[in-house]
């Protein structure tokens, strides 16, 4: 996770820390405190007069920085969208985004799309010790070829256990080859394996030996 630090003066505590929110724009909830320095009045009030001092930090979640990366690129490209639904589990942030021509965003066979998430997982994962997968969607359009790409897996380990011989899938990306092997990684009776050159490398679905 992204640490923000700040260290803030003021007349007093409160005054300190309402300086460090304003300046990390964020609630105190979502922030941890340290006192470095209890306001002093000093001699008589005048000398010796220290002022308070505090250290806030602001824990940014992944899901947090994703989305305001993506905000920040879309923006820039001029796109009409709006972010309905960012979810963050096991290391990978999916973030599905709708609105008008959403194509254009998609391309051609979900080129564009996969361009800009690659971009925006370059730039969230630069700085960081623990990498964060990207899943960028739009209007689930990945998640429909999931479901399509792990129901087509299916049918194709069934032809392979009834015919006795391996089947090649057309060509894929690695994220969609990815769940191809995923999904039929847990049958005993399969295994799965790359095959050639990008970018016309495939999935060979074949029997245990």
């Amino acid at each position: 996770m992204e640490v923000q630090i700040v260290e803030k003066k003021g007349k007093n505590v409160d005054e300190a820390v309402k300086a460090a929110l304003d300046e990390l724009e964020c609630a105190i909830e979502d922030v941890s405190i340290e006192v470095l320095e209890e306001p002093s009045k000093g001699i008589l009030g005048l000398v010796g007069k220290k002022p308070a001092v505090v250290r806030v930090s602001l824990v940014k979640k992944p899901e947090e920085e994703v989305r305001q990366v993506v905000e920040d690129l879309l923006n820039r490209m001029k796109i009409d969208y709006q972010i309905n639904q960012v979810e963050c589990e096991s290391g990978r942030v999916r973030v599905n985004i709708i609105g008008k021509d959403m194509g254009l965003l998609i391309g051609r066979k979900g080129e564009t799309l996969n361009a800009v998430q690659y971009i925006i997982g370059l730039i969230i994962n630069r700085q960081r010790e623990e990498r964060i997968r990207v899943l960028l969607d739009v209007e689930d359009y990945r998640k429909k070829r999931e479901e399509s790409l792990e129901a087509l897996a299916l049918r194709l380990s069934d032809k392979v256990k009834k015919t006795k011989k391996n089947v090649v899938m057309r060509p894929m990306s690695s994220q969609e080859r990815r769940i191809v092997h995923t999904i039929l990684q847990a049958d005993p009776q399969i295994t799965t394996f790359s095959l050639g050159d990008e970018p016309n490398r495939k999935v060979v679905i074949s029997l245990k030996k």
